[in-house]
């Protein structure tokens, strides 16, 4: 008989948590699936299009208050496709910090979000349907503020959140647009904070140029 080996309780849970991170954050990666609709059209000019380019610092919540995360910042941009009320958007970003640990999936990811808009009541609220979760969402007639809630579809009860809250600033004369994706751990009617992004974005439209915008440097 072979004596069998015990490991210590706080090695186990130590072992549990990591466990527990990789399958929750593997479920927000990007996969080989698309999860892009596809479209027999190809259309260049079919809407109105913006491209945001930003940034976006992470915090974690801990003991009551939130504390920086560098090494999970990203850089990210956005492809807001305007189809008068029906919005599509394709959002890649980019962990670029050399002490990411990859817990929230590949270091480069692509999102999809579709948001169709409708009058109700007199305030303009929309569906939302993404890549990482379905929703609603609700703005004013301009689309300058604007706050979109989203559920993880089918969340595993370990997962420390399973609901998304982004809250979207536009300031179009400024050229810039402010958003805080927060990830919330939802149960009975009570939240409890995860993570949250802190994002900034200039906007970027079409436009026509005087001369080539960079030139190679001897």
């Amino acid at each position: 008989m072979f004596a069998k080996k015990i490991i210590p309780m706080k090695r186990l849970i130590s072992f549990a948590i990591v466990a527990i991170l990789i399958t929750v954050y593997g479920c927000s990666r990007s996969t080989g699936q698309t999860t892009i609709p596809f479209s027999r059209s190809l259309e260049l000019e079919d809407t109105y299009t913006i491209i945001w380019n930003g940034i976006s610092k992470a915090y974690r919540y801990e003991d009551g208050q939130w504390v920086r995360a560098e090494n999970y910042d990203y850089q990210f941009d956005v492809i807001q496709k305007r189809y008068e009320n029906n919005w599509k958007s394709i959002k890649s970003l980019h962990r670029i910090h050399p002490d990411y640990d990859g817990k929230a999936g590949e270091r480069d990811q692509t999102m999809y979000f579709e948001l169709t808009y409708q009058l109700v009541d007199g305030k303009v609220q929309s569906v939302v349907r993404s890549s990482i979760g379905d929703g609603t969402g609700k703005t004013d007639t301009e689309f300058r503020e604007a706050e979109l809630t989203m559920y993880v579809p089918k969340p595993s009860r370990f997962m420390p959140y399973n609901k998304f809250r982004i809250t979207q600033h536009y300031n179009y004369e400024a050229g810039t647009l402010t958003e805080t994706v927060e990830l919330i751990k939802e149960k009975d009617g009570k939240e409890t904070p995860f993570m949250k992004n802190e994002e900034t974005a200039l906007i970027f439209i079409k436009s026509k140029l005087e001369k080539a915008p960079t030139t190679f440097k001897q």
